[in-house]
């Protein structure tokens, strides 16, 4: 599967919840939940399907080596890659694109009814 184009809206949120530093799977799952108002839900099984599918894209990997202060219940860190910083940039380029299209429809809308 080509996760790289397009992001599905729950790809792109681990992406950014990774964007600034590393997390393990839980943190990352409340993350995606907090950045984005709860609108994508996540459940354990299916977050792990996700992260597998960016693992295998290249996207993500398990950090090397744990905090010293981690805590040795939690599972591995995850790591946003060099090309998945390249995607989310790809991806942010892209919908920026389409929301000035859509602002530049508006706006010569508006410019027909005055």
């Amino acid at each position: 599967m080509d996760l790289t184009r397009p992001l599905t809206s729950t790809a792109l949120y681990i992406l950014l919840a990774l964007a600034e530093r590393d997390l393990h799977g839980y943190a990352v799952m409340q993350t995606v939940r907090e950045v984005s108002g709860g609108r994508v839900p996540l459940r354990t099984g299916s977050f792990y399907r996700y992260l597998s599918q960016l693992i295998d894209a290249g996207l993500v990997v398990e950090a090397s080596g744990r905090r010293a202060s981690a805590d040795p219940r939690r599972g591995a860190d995850y790591h946003l890659t060099a090309r998945g910083r390249q995607v989310l940039e790809s991806e942010r380029r892209h919908l920026a694109g389409l929301v000035a299209a859509m602002d530049a429809l508006r706006s010569s809308t508006r410019k027909g009814l005055a």
